[in-house]
């Protein structure tokens, strides 16, 4: 399978561009005046934090979109689970622009270790029968890296964007008029369609109009159970996704609802940095 770097590598590659340009301006001002321009260095990018190390191309691709002189060493692969005083990666070149792009660099690093590890705790806290998916909760322009940070996490993306699934919310239903006929518009024209359900009597819709997968959404566990119960005795091959309110603490008890999936924006739009540093030899 192709993952999310390659399949949109342009898109990845603006991101970085305007990265850069973000925090470079018109020069590194600093680095330009006390730095000789013949002025080689070698440098070690360390982990300060436990946990999973995801954007090893991204840092490299900002290295080398600043001088492509500079070389970029990874000593792991994305993945890998690390704990502090590891060196991850060296880089060794031009001294200006491995201190230009360092912050960049390191911003790629840790927001994206900090959404993969995140999202394997989730993975680990609800063991294997549940698949942990994520959310369109995710930085504007960022959304294909963290997504991309999810599935390194041990998670599954739900969908790219508003373009490459159907999925019917609360305010499509109110604009709509009814889940019914939200649901019975939507398979007219597509095969799968999941709906978003609050209560009891909506789940009975949804599974009426021919929903393929159904989202029971803020329900409380014994809500949830029924719901469950309900999709899975009517007979339908209907797939279960449960979301909001989920954390750590109450996703085991979620997990053992009997759903397919749990979906978790607190992975994309909450996840802590990893904290990562670089130090010249």
């Amino acid at each position: 399978m192709i993952s999310l770097i390659e399949q949109y590598k342009i898109q990845i590659l603006d991101a970085v561009i305007l990265a850069l340009r973000e925090d470079i301006g018109q020069g590194d001002i600093t680095t330009n005046t006390i730095i000789p321009a013949d002025r080689i260095i070698s440098a070690r990018i360390i982990v300060k934090d436990t946990g999973i190390i995801c954007g090893m191309s991204i840092a490299q691709l900002v290295f080398k979109s600043i001088d492509n002189q500079i070389e970029f060493s990874a000593n792991v692969k994305d993945g890998a689970q690390v704990r502090p005083g590891k060196v991850i990666a060296t880089v060794s070149g031009p001294a200006r622009g491995i201190l230009t792009a360092e912050r960049t660099a390191l911003n790629f690093l840790q927001m994206l270790s900090g959404v993969a590890t995140l999202t394997g705790k989730y993975v680990k806290a609800c063991g294997k029968k549940v698949k942990i998916l994520d959310t369109r909760k995710t930085t504007p322009g960022l959304r294909v890296l963290e997504k991309y940070a999810v599935a390194i996490g041990g998670g599954i993306n739900h969908r790219i964007g508003l373009f490459d699934a159907v999925l019917i919310k609360d305010n499509h239903i109110s604009a709509v008029g009814s889940l019914k006929k939200a649901v019975r518009s939507a398979r007219e024209k597509f095969d799968k369609v999941e709906v978003e359900t609050k209560n009891l009597s909506q789940v009975k819709e949804a599974i009426e109009a021919g929903a393929t997968r159904i989202m029971l959404d803020n329900m409380d566990i014994k809500t949830i159970k029924n719901a469950v119960k309900l999709i899975r005795n009517s007979g339908n091959t209907i797939q279960i996704e449960i979301s909001g309110g989920i954390n750590l603490n109450n996703i085991g008890n979620v997990a053992r609802t009997g759903a397919d999936f749990i979906s978790i924006g607190a992975i994309t739009h909450s996840a802590p940095a990893l904290d990562i540093s670089l130090k010249i030899d």
